[in-house]
């Protein structure tokens, strides 16, 4: 299995890239975010996932792997293959996405093409005790070597308020609402402050 490449950016596409590593072009499926990154003759390392059938094999490509993972649990939801969830990441940041899911923001998600109301609704209800974890991640989402670097202001409030006894999903929900009254550049303690003041109400 191919866990990452690194090689010259022949082209990008629409929905595509193709990586050449050694003389040889990898077709590597990407979200808008990654693809909007590269530009053809540079070089680029992308986090990959690879998926075997039994007509082809299909590389996704990420900038980092936090998107991976994201990109991994959204098909853990019913009616999500692999086309609606680069959708899903190619409309929202990780960050809109971690807080559209702890918020149950149906919305943020149907903004994502392919994604319904139903299919949004689905999404948000069967992530929710998910999305915590990922929150937790660390930076840029560098798995398990990394687990223990909170990625930002936002995944420390949350560490900081399930340390105190809340749920990571309770904790995650009233960040998320906190972050968003607050503005993105909120610090540790006046995220912790809101979101203890809105579990209050």
């Amino acid at each position: 299995m191919i866990g990452k490449l690194t090689g010259i950016v022949d082209s990008v596409v629409e929905d595509h890239a193709i990586l050449d590593v050694g003389g040889v072009g990898y077709l590597v499926h990407c979200p808008s975010s990654t693809l909007s990154k590269l530009s053809a003759g540079a070089t680029a390392s992308l986090t990959i996932e690879t998926r075997l059938s039994d007509e082809s094999i299909r590389l996704y490509g990420f900038f980092s792997a936090a998107e991976r993972e994201w990109f991994r649990l959204l098909q853990t939801v019913q009616n999500v293959g692999a086309r609606v969830a680069l959708n899903v990441l190619s409309a929202l940041t990780l960050r809109e996405l971690e807080r559209a899911v702890a918020l149950s923001d149906k919305a943020a998600i149907g903004r994502a093409q392919g994604v319904g109301p139903k299919l949004a609704l689905r999404i948000v209800t069967e992530l929710k005790d998910k999305a915590p974890s990922m929150m937790l991640r660390g930076s840029e989402g560098e798995a398990v070597a990394a687990a223990h670097a909170p990625r930002g202001p936002e995944a420390d409030a949350v560490a900081a308020l399930v340390k105190l006894g809340y749920s990571p999903s309770v904790a995650a929900e009233a960040v998320a609402r906190a972050a968003r009254d607050l503005g993105d550049h909120a610090a540790v303690d006046a995220l912790i402050r809101d979101a203890l003041k809105g579990m209050g109400r």
